[in-house]
């Protein structure tokens, strides 16, 4: 077996296998061997008809999809294997059969590569950074929740219902008019203020008392999954048949010390600022760092093969099949719902899916670029803190360790290099 490589259209390469006769005949042998049991001949029993009285009966191509699998798996890892200096493969190839004859066969695999990417700049730019802060009403929330898995439901009859509350309601909801699917129920116990409903809905449902009838008029979102909904006006006429009120527990030293492990309010109230913080920090820096390689692709250009993007959108797809099951929906069950099917589903993703992918090579060309590298030294520091903190010594640690996860730290000790390396050398701003 021989082949060349040439570049070729769109972030493809074209890769023009041959094929030896003696490479050929072995991998016909090969598939007769394979398959043989399959075919009948009269006068033979069931896979012991010889491979020449086969194609004679059943032509003599009757091996040939079956060997060139055979041939072509065996010798394409290899070549994409030997390639990866000058390429990378990000999909399967297309494959077509240039010649076939006595003599071997000949093969073009076009092959989706990873491309290249221009930059315009990624140095000297203005990009927006964001930091968030903790205020003490964001601690005092933090500390009320703990009460929240103790609270007691009680009926509310003596007021109006609010915010928190859990109301029963019957509701039909029209659009110029006419009822539409999934907009009517009864007894739809809705808490208000969960955010369940499109917006204005549970808004304008606070303040009704039980019996009350009240028409309420909202818009659904451009976004919203069921198309012939998207952007409409709505009326909804609701009928609210009861109140569930809560009652939360005192939060007291003895509270906290018997619900959350902490020896005072203050301790706990203390606690929970630490754990804000940390998640306010952690959200400063993704939403800046997702903000200057934003700013970064703005200026970039690539020819994205469909098959990198494709992959990105498996990912998004599953990760909202995910987040479904948990809520005890099915993807099957979803798509019914909203009336659509798995093509227009997926393609809701494309847009997301093609920035992640420039996003990627944008990252990948710059650590290229700046010769960005973790040392040696970096990697045995990030090796021994994650041992300590499960109590190992480094050697015990690396002891279970795989090429993987070693190379998921360097990855990582890169790419915070490069964001260190991009924050001193662009002007960063926030809003005030």
């Amino acid at each position: 077996m021989n082949y060349k490589t040439e570049p070729s259209q769109k972030s493809t390469v074209k890769v023009t296998i041959t094929y030896s006769k003696e490479e050929w005949d072995d991998a016909i042998n090969k598939a007769y061997a394979k398959t043989r049991g399959k075919y009948t001949v009269p006068g033979f029993r069931k896979g012991k008809a010889p491979k020449a009285v086969l194609e004679n009966f059943y032509g003599k191509g009757v091996f040939f999809d079956e060997a060139f699998n055979i041939v072509f798996s065996a010798s394409y890892p290899g070549i994409i294997e030997s390639e990866k200096a000058n390429f990378t493969a990000v999909g399967d190839p297309d494959l077509a059969v240039d010649s076939i004859d006595d003599n071997g066969v000949v093969v073009i695999a076009t092959v989706p590569v990873k491309p290249d990417v221009e930059i315009g700049s990624y140095k000297g730019l203005k990009i927006k950074a964001y930091e968030y802060n903790v205020t003490d009403e964001d601690v005092e929330k933090e500390v009320k929740k703990i009460a929240a898995g103790k609270a007691e439901t009680v009926d509310v009859t003596d007021r109006p219902c609010q915010s928190g509350d859990t109301v029963i309601i019957d509701f039909t909801g029209t659009v110029d008019g006419v009822a539409f699917a999934g907009g009517t129920a009864e007894d739809y116990e809705l808490e208000l203020g969960s955010g369940a409903f499109i917006p204005g809905f549970e808004e304008q449902v606070a303040g009704m008392a039980i019996g009350e009838k009240r028409d309420i008029n909202v818009n659904f979102p451009e976004d919203y999954q069921a198309d012939d909904l998207k952007g409409k006006a709505a009326v909804f006429a609701i009928n609210l048949k009861g109140i569930k009120g809560k009652v939360y527990p005192e939060i007291t030293d003895e509270f906290v010390k018997a619900n959350a492990g902490a020896e005072s309010v203050e301790a706990y109230r203390a606690k929970c600022r630490e754990r804000l913080e940390k998640q306010a920090a952690s959200r400063s820096l993704n939403e800046t760092e997702n903000s200057i390689i934003s700013a970064i692709s703005d200026t970039a250009k690539a020819e994205i093969p469909q098959a990198m993007i494709e992959a990105e959108i498996d990912k998004l797809a599953q990760d909202f099949s995910y987040r479904l099951m948990y809520q005890g929906i099915t993807l099957d069950d979803y798509l019914k719902y909203v009336g659509t099917d798995m093509a227009e589903f997926r393609a809701q993703f494309t847009g997301a899916a093609t920035s992640r992918v420039m996003s990627t090579l944008v990252i990948d060309k710059i650590v290229r670029e700046e010769g960005i590298k973790a040392t040696e030294e970096e990697v045995e520091a990030k090796i021994a803190e994650q041992a300590e903190s499960v109590g190992k010594t480094a050697e015990d640690y690396k002891k279970d360790m795989d090429a993987r996860q070693k190379e998921y730290i360097e990855s990582d000790i890169v790419v915070s290099k490069l964001f260190d390396f991009l924050k001193a050398n662009n002007e960063l701003y926030t809003e005030e």
